[in-house]
């Protein structure tokens, strides 16, 4: 079988439309991990992902009868791009099925390439069952997207670059896997040519189709994949990638999406570019591995797979790429609630960056503060600020690992207060450094009760904090006075309709 497919690899002549891409080396994660790390930008292929490389090649194998019947594919993003490109290239007619809820740039791309989009129900299995009976009906080609000899095989030229490029053997390839055509045309190539050098999977915990195949001995079939990473969200790994894995594969490496977001981060700080969260899956995969293993000088290779992120995913992204780094720490604590118990907090753990602080005044004893610290060691910082509250008697939960905490309460903190009362909304801004939420807490000190607080970290030179303030009619004239020897830039929102609605007194 390797002899086969590593002809069929340096047979594959796509560089008339494949570009290839570079092997470029991560600076900063190799200085973190003590490994020289480097990433195979497929990212910078013209449909912005590896997908290209085995949809041309399969359609180069296509015989003159097959090529006049026209193409007929089933996906929801990249293979669909490259079958489009490629079909576009030897003038083909194609016909792409992708689900309904396919955002409209992914489609706009597959038009823009010339081919035919249908769109036919709400997920991928849907568009894939209606191309197969189209395919029955019409006599179309089917393309598949990675259970198909000759794509993999397309996919197996990456390797082939790899080799030529990396000044060293690489010890360890490590590649996203979704259906498995990727991997398994990786690792027939490097397997025939050097068995020693590892090749690793990567998947998300919530779509290890590939994992979970190989540990049970047969393919599973997941009841439910996550589509975070919907670039590998496969329920089911194909029949020859499966096949040749259970040889050639080394092992597989499962991440959560908190780590992919830090991934995501991770190569653009080294490429500027942004991955989307398949394409970054192996370099989660090889922070992960790291952690877990004592190793030092290797040479390790990232396949960055794609770039076909949506815009609007990136705040997902960014609010959880710090959790995957393990440098935040949420946390959910009790207070007093009376005058000065705010900023007797706040001294605990102000002096550490605060990444966010949500509080709403709701009872006349106690108060529910949620908080997220900047933390460089997660699991030593974690107990040390714990032990901290619970020296000063406040009562704290961590909640770094609590999905619905991450997810939605931390968005949700606040509501109406039926107790509140001659409550002032303003908006302040000062500067964004370690302990100036501290110093700006310090100058309002025990004057005034806090009712309300609402503070994230944006990355920005200024930070912006939302403050109710209870101020009886009486303090009006003092309460000026300190606004003005405060000399923050400041903006009442007692009167904004928002505040009323959602946030004013019941």
């Amino acid at each position: 079988m390797l002899n086969e497919y590593v002809k069929k690899i340096l047979q594959a002549h796509l560089y008339d439309l494949v570009n290839k891409v570079p092997l470029e080396k991560s600076i900063n994660l190799s200085c973190r991990y003590g490994n020289t790390i480097w990433h195979k930008r497929e990212d910078l292929q013209t449909v912005f992902s590896f997908k290209l490389r085995g949809a041309y090649n399969k359609i180069l194998q296509l015989t003159p009868q097959q090529k006049q019947a026209g193409l007929i594919v089933a996906s929801a993003g990249n293979h669909a791009q490259g079958v489009a490109l490629a079909a576009g290239r030897q003038k083909l007619d194609a016909l792409i099925v992708m689900p309904k809820t396919t955002p409209d740039i992914k489609v706009r791309a597959v038009e823009y390439y010339g081919a035919k989009v249908k769109l036919h129900g709400n997920n991928y299995n849907e568009a894939f069952d209606h191309a197969r009976e189209i395919e029955q009906q019409s006599g179309r080609v089917f393309i598949h997207p990675y259970d198909d000899i000759d794509v993999i095989a397309g996919q197996g030229t990456i390797a082939v670059e790899i080799l030529q490029q990396i000044p060293k053997l690489p010890d360890m390839i490590f590649v996203p896997v979704g259906g498995g055509g990727l991997i398994s045309g990786i690792a027939v190539y490097i397997k025939f040519l050097y068995p020693h050098i590892k090749v690793i999977g990567v998947e998300p915990e919530d779509a290890a189709c590939m994992h979970d195949a190989l540990k049970y001995g047969r393919r599973v079939v997941l009841d439910q994949v996550g589509i975070f990473a919907d670039g590998v969200a496969v329920k089911q790994v194909g029949e020859e990638p499966f096949r040749i894995a259970q040889q050639y594969v080394d092992e597989v490496v499962l991440v959560n999406t908190d780590e992919i977001c830090a991934a995501i981060k991770d190569i653009f700080d080294d490429t500027r570019a942004i991955m989307e969260p398949a394409g970054a899956l192996s370099t989660a995969g090889i922070k992960k591995y790291l952690e877990q293993h004592s190793l030092r000088d290797q040479q390790i290779v990232s396949i960055t797979s794609g770039a076909n992120i949506n815009f609007d995913r990136l705040r997902h992204v960014t609010e959880r790429a710090e959790i995957g780094e393990h440098r935040e720490m949420l946390f959910a604590a009790t207070i007093t609630e009376k005058p000065g118990s705010f900023k007797a907090f706040c001294e605990v753990v102000c002096q550490r960056s605060i990444t966010e602080f949500n509080y709403r005044y709701a009872d006349s004893e106690l108060a529910q503060v949620f908080v997220g610290l900047k933390v460089e060691k997660m699991a030593e910082e974690k107990q040390q600020v714990l032990e901290a509250l619970r020296k000063a008697g406040i009562d704290a939960q961590d909640m770094s690992d609590n999905e619905l905490a991450k997810s939605h309460i931390r968005f949700m903190v606040g509501g109406k207060s039926a107790n509140v009362c001659d409550e002032r909304l303003f908006r302040f801004q000062f500067p964004e450094r370690p302990g100036a939420l501290l110093r700006f807490l310090d100058t309002m000190g025990a004057q005034w009760n806090i009712s309300l607080f609402h503070y994230r970290n944006h990355g920005a030179e200024y930070g912006r904090v939302l403050v109710g303030i209870q101020v009886p009619p009486a303090d009006n004239e003092r309460f000026v006075a300190y606004l003005q020897d405060l000399n923050y830039p400041y903006w009442e929102e007692s009167d904004n309709i928002a505040y009323q609605k959602f946030l004013g007194k019941c």
